[in-house]
C-alpha cells in the first residue's frame, strides 16, 4: 500500500468536510448524546468552520490516499493555532483519522511517522495531542507510537464535558541521533 499525503487548500473544502464528518461520526456517535453530538458536528465540521481553519497559516490539513482512494486525514496546528500550550517548539495533532474500512493495516502508524518527519522539518521539539480518556484503542495507539500522558483537559461535545488525556512525544534531538 503506497500512501500519498495531500496538503489541503480551500479547493479541497467539500472533500475535507465530508471526510471529517464521516470519520468523527464513525468514531464517536455511538458514545455521545445525539442532540449534543449533532450540534457539535454541525458547528465543528461546517464548510465555514473548516474553511476558516484552512485559511489559518498555522493550521494544516492533509488528506491521505492510496491508489487515488481517500482513506484518512489529519490536522496539525502550530504556534497560536494550537488549542493549548501554544509553544513555538511544539506541534499539535488535533485530528488523525483513518476510515474504519482501512483500520488495522498500519495506516495510522505510517501517518504518525509522516507527522513526526514533518515536525522535524518544521524544527519542532515535540508533538502533543489530546485524546478522550475513554478511547482506550486510540490511547494504546499513541502509546505504541511513543506518546506519554502529561496531563488532562476538558473537551466539550455540545454541553457534554468530557476529559481528554494530553499526550506528548519528544522528537529526537541532533545529539540523540549521533
Amino acid at each position: 500500500m503506497q500512501l500519498h499525503y495531500k496538503e489541503c487548500s480551500d479547493i479541497h473544502i467539500k472533500q475535507l468536510v465530508s471526510l471529517a464528518k464521516s470519520t468523527f461520526i464513525e468514531a464517536f456517535q455511538k458514545d455521545n448524546n445525539p442532540k449534543d453530538f449533532d450540534n457539535y458536528i454541525k458547528s465543528a465540521f461546517s464548510e465555514e468552520q473548516i474553511l476558516k481553519e484552512l485559511l489559518n497559516p498555522n493550521m494544516f490539513f492533509y488528506i491521505v490516499e492510496n491508489a487515488g482512494i481517500t482513506i484518512g486525514y489529519f490536522k496539525i496546528n502550530q504556534l497560536n493555532a494550537q488549542t493549548e500550550l501554544r509553544e513555538e517548539k511544539g506541534l499539535e495533532i488535533e485530528r488523525i483519522y483513518v476510515l474504519s474500512a482501512y483500520q488495522g493495516r498500519s495506516i495510522g502508524h505510517r501517518m504518525m511517522t509522516f507527522i513526526k518527519q514533518l515536525a522535524t522539518k518544521l524544527k519542532k521539539e515535540y508533538i502533543w495531542l489530546g485524546v478522550w480518556e475513554e478511547n482506550t484503542r486510540a490511547i494504546r495507539f499513541y502509546e505504541h507510537n511513543g506518546f506519554k500522558k502529561f496531563g488532562r483537559h476538558p473537551y466539550y461535545i455540545g454541553t457534554d464535558k468530557q476529559m481528554d488525556w494530553l499526550m506528548r512525544f519528544d522528537l529526537p534531538t541532533l545529539d540523540q541521533n549521533l
